[in-house]
């Protein structure tokens, strides 16, 4: 899969500033300035953008978005933005010269305002779902654009532990990103993982943050080999991708017992239970009903993987 390596910069090229307290310009990175606009204050905010020192006695003009732009000429110019109207600013020697140089201008919202570019996760925990399958220290984090900004796109991820970056790619869809931190499984963490995702849609700005330690978004594998064998005994085995040695990293198992023509998740038990065994001898009457198993960490009482099953039909089993 096509992945974009993600690399934090911090030193612009360009620099802004905006007339007195209208609004407030920062250099999130090479290239791009963020106007942050709060309530209550003007619609309209100045900024002055510069080319570069480089070009201080040179013919410059002006483009945004690619158009020229009457009468903004010379090093440094000083741009209205009006509402959200940012845009990309680009310097160039001459109408029909070469390009030197271009300043990204983003609006962002006061944070109380409401975000409009993510949807919240159903659990209502935020925009962003993070999930690590071990401890290793690879984890997921994905996240889901709202109905009307399919478009946004990400600009920049930071993830770091300790102001120490964490490596992470984006995938190409630019709604899920893959990140390892080299850590030994056994490390007891002392801080928080935190994680930033800047996306834009146009020049509308928002970031979004969360914060959290590997034990909490840990969540086992679906459990495999799960059969049925004689004596109404299930057997299964512990995920792959579990650490070692599972007598440190040890797995509770939740079995759960439904009518046939229910799924795991149905409210309506027949028998619930839980065991640090890889194997479970049902007791019930009935012949057929549905056999579920999941696990979680047994100390951090983390997260369960999902469901396994077994559909059982007088003695026959389709098990997934």
């Amino acid at each position: 899969m096509r992945a974009l390596f993600l690399v934090v910069l911090y030193a612009g090229l360009c620099y802004a500033s905006s007339d007195s307290n209208q609004g407030e310009v920062e250099t999130l990175m090479d290239n791009v300035l963020v106007l942050k606009r709060s309530k209550g204050v003007s619609r309209e905010v100045n900024v002055t953008v510069s080319c570069g020192g480089a070009y201080e006695n040179q013919a410059v003009v002006w483009k945004k978005d690619g158009e020229i732009v009457p009468g903004l000429l010379g090093n440094d110019i000083k741009v209205l933005v009006k509402e959200l109207a940012g845009g990309n600013y680009s310097c160039h020697l001459g109408q029909n010269g070469e390009y030197l140089n271009h300043t990204v201008i983003l609006v962002q919202l006061d944070p109380e305002n409401k975000t409009v570019i993510l949807e919240e996760n159903p659990s209502g925990k935020g925009e962003i779902h993070c999930e690590a399958a071990n401890y290793n220290g690879s984890f997921n984090c994905s996240w889901t654009r709202t109905q009307y900004r399919t478009n946004a796109v990400v600009l920049l991820v930071k993830v770091e532990r300790n102001s120490e970056r964490i490596s992470c790619e984006l995938d190409a869809n630019g709604s899920e990103i893959h990140c390892h931190e080299n850590r030994c499984p056994f490390q007891e963490e002392q801080s928080s993982i935190s994680l930033t995702i800047y996306i834009h849609n146009f020049s509308l700005l928002e970031a979004y943050a969360r914060s959290f330690y590997l034990r909490d978004i840990v969540r086992p594998e679906t459990l495999p080999n799960l059969q049925l064998g004689d004596e109404k005994v299930f057997s299964w085995s512990y995920p792959e991708s579990w650490e070692v040695p599972r007598t440190f990293f040890v797995l509770d198992f939740q079995v759960k017992i439904v009518k046939r023509s229910n799924t795991c998740d149905s409210e309506e038990i027949i028998m619930l239970n839980t065991t640090q065994d890889t194997n479970y001898q049902v007791k019930v009457k009935s012949n057929k009903f549905v056999f579920c198993v999941r696990a979680r960490d047994k100390y951090t009482k983390g997260q369960f993987s999902h469901w396994s099953q077994c559909k059982v039909d007088k003695g026959h089993s389709d098990c997934s």
